[in-house]
């Protein structure tokens, strides 16, 4: 569990991020050539889209993308390649400029950046802690996208591969389409054996639950169903947990995940005063609250997760 000020990534000595909101959640999408990148960001947008969100891409192979730029309604503004080199070194200076640029012009809410099949989202990720995007970036997530048939086929297991898996806050196996039923478990060991902690979801053609990416937020009314959504290779669940003031911090990481949750997000008060639950993966951190929260959603988190989603503070007390 991590209690400090700022989102963090992955361990480490990170600094801090100014507690200056409303902050803009940044998915760092990577994954070795042919992998199917493209395939994810598009079904993000996608989904972006249907609900209504406004999502800036920088890319790194942006030419492969092929989006319709009027399907967010942003205009090109909210599309932006950086070539000549590759956004987790050389071109690290460009890539805080254009974050700050899209804030400035498109105000999205959601940031999308897809890097070179040979980049390493972890030293893209650090980028994200440096002035002036660090006053308004909220949590970033490294997702690293894995073909299947590559993986498979043992090709190009390079130390850049291993390099990737090992950063990422989810692996999606993708292109499960393209290999063998029978052989998916074996994969999943595989890639086990390089990174023990992160998730893996499946996916084809890069439909992942967008909701593992980027929470909903509580619905004013609670309860109810949860909105149809486009249909992803794996199924997943998501409820809303009513948390008591006073909770035990590590009694709710304990609950998040014994319950099977792969992502939470929600304000809860506890003994200090009211902090921001995020949990990614096996990754739990309590951040500071924007200024203007509204008290309704004090107590109340967010958790998605394969099913059976079984999360509960019952029988937690002692945890």
């Amino acid at each position: 569990m991590r209690l400090r000020a700022g989102s963090g990534i992955l361990g480490g000595d990170m600094p801090t991020r100014e507690p200056k909101f409303p902050r803009t959640p940044v998915i760092v999408v990577s994954g070795f050539l042919g992998s199917g990148k493209t395939s994810l960001v598009r079904h993000l947008l996608r989904d972006a889209q249907a609900s209504g969100s406004r999502v800036a891409v920088v890319s790194n192979e942006f030419g492969e993308l092929g989006i319709d730029r009027a399907l967010l309604g942003g205009g090109g503004q909210a599309f932006v390649e950086l070539d000549g080199g590759c956004v987790c070194c050389q071109l690290t200076d460009e890539l805080v400029e254009t974050l700050e640029s899209l804030r400035r012009e498109v105000r999205p809410d959601r940031v999308v950046i897809e890097t070179s099949g040979v980049a390493l989202p972890y030293d893209t990720q650090l980028n994200l802690y440096r002035e002036p995007v660090s006053r308004w970036v909220g949590e970033d997530i490294a997702v690293v996208v894995v073909g299947a048939e590559q993986l498979a086929a043992g090709r190009d297991l390079t130390q850049t591969f291993e390099d990737q898996v090992t950063s990422a806050d989810y692996l999606v196996l993708n292109k499960l389409d393209l290999v063998d039923a029978g052989r998916v478990e074996a994969l999943e060991a595989r890639l086990r054996e390089i990174e023990p902690e992160a998730p893996i979801v499946r996916a084809v053609r890069g439909r992942v639950d967008p909701r593992l990416l980027f929470v909903p937020r509580p619905r004013p009314e609670r309860g109810g169903p949860d909105p149809r959504r486009e249909h992803s290779h794996e199924d997943f669940a998501s409820r809303e947990l009513e948390v008591p003031p006073g909770i035990d911090p590590e009694r709710l990481e304990s609950a998040l995940l014994r319950g099977r949750a792969l992502r939470a997000k929600g304000f809860v008060e506890l003994d200090g005063g009211v902090r921001l639950v995020q949990l990614v993966g096996p990754r739990f951190e309590l951040l500071d609250p924007p200024d203007d929260l509204d008290p309704g959603l004090v107590g109340r988190v967010v958790v998605i997760g394969r099913e059976p989603l079984r999360v509960s503070l019952a029988g937690e007390d002692d945890a």
